[in-house]
């Protein structure tokens, strides 16, 4: 619920947000791809105003509470409005998760859309969201859910 009411108030406080041409530009940020609650560093490159890609690596050493995951996203840009920008996506990574000293690992497996914008004054910082489908196969155990996720991105 949280991560709706950032969004809307974003969307609707900030009338003076641009799209943005993100063509060669490499981005380093934060996002929340995985189905385990597990803050990622993504890095995130446009090659062409079509396609994009991310990789997004996470890791938590708790004491056998340890988790890790590393995804790679394909972003299709669907399209670009005057406020922001528009896309349609896939990812496929793998995920570890250690419980009381068990150690279990697998594979996820995500289809989302989303979008990408950008404030007047900070033409380098993306805001963004995405929402989707994931099949999360762990173990013995395949998880079929929904998802939200948001991240923050500078672009050099």
């Amino acid at each position: 619920m949280k991560y709706i009411l950032v969004v809307m108030s974003l969307l609707i406080f900030s009338p003076q947000i641009y799209a943005k041409d993100l063509v060669n530009r490499l981005g380093v940020g934060y996002s929340d791809p995985f189905s385990e609650v597990l803050p990622s560093l993504t890095v995130r490159y446009y090659p062409s105003l079509e396609m994009g890609y991310s990789a997004a690596l996470a890791v938590d050493t708790e004491k056998n509470y340890s988790r890790f995951g590393f995804m790679v996203n394909l972003y299709r840009t669907i399209f670009m409005e005057d406020n922001m920008n528009f896309f349609m996506g896939g990812g496929a990574g793998l995920i570890s998760k250690e419980t009381a000293g068990v150690n279990s690992s697998g594979f996820e497996v995500s289809g989302f859309a989303g979008g990408e914008f950008f404030f007047s004054g900070l033409d380098s910082l993306g805001f963004s969201f995405e929402s989707g489908l994931g099949v999360t196969s762990i173990s013995d155990q395949v998880r079929f859910r929904t998802f939200l996720g948001l991240g923050i991105t500078f672009y050099f």
